[in-house]
């Protein structure tokens, strides 16, 4: 069952069930808000694979696909700053036993580009037990890279 509240901190919430059909429709929900805050459509991509990448983790790793179990993500946008965070029900993992994708015989594993991939493409990744924490700065915070300048 898909839900969406909006909470005292004007944060959005969505919980999902752990089952990756629902992956689309989270960074649909997450797209269609940030369009209303920029139309850098690589801004947009960054952030949809980012999220995408980060709730297939959650789903598959963290809750093992348990049905029961749900998958929760926040997102809100301050000071020209997206922010996103996905929680699971998992006890979490160890980041650094993630091996590089880039690297020798890593480069032809079918997996482990998600994490990777999140951090080369959000501003900031923050890991705690269970949860994922990302931020997209989509303001001149960035010093012009990526900067939505929104027709400015």
């Amino acid at each position: 069952m898909f839900s969406e509240s909006l909470n005292k901190t004007h944060s959005h919430e969505i919980k999902i069930p752990s089952d990756t059909a629902y992956i689309r429709q989270v960074s649909r929900k997450i797209e269609d808000f940030l369009k209303t805050k920029t139309q850098n459509s690589s801004v947009l991509f960054d952030i949809r694979l980012s999220v995408e990448e980060a709730v297939k983790n959650a789903i598959i790793h963290g809750n093992k696909r348990k049905e029961n179990l749900s998958v929760s993500v926040r997102y809100s946008f301050r000071e020209g700053a997206f922010s996103v965070e996905i929680e699971d029900a998992g006890s979490g993992f160890a980041l650094e036993k993630i091996a590089d994708p880039t690297k020798g015989d890593n480069v032809l594993m079918e997996g482990g580009r998600g994490v990777f991939l999140m951090h080369k493409l959000m501003d900031k990744v923050l890991y705690d037990k269970n949860r994922v924490s990302m931020i997209k700065l989509l303001k001149s915070q960035r010093g012009g890279k990526n900067a939505d300048h929104k027709g400015k």
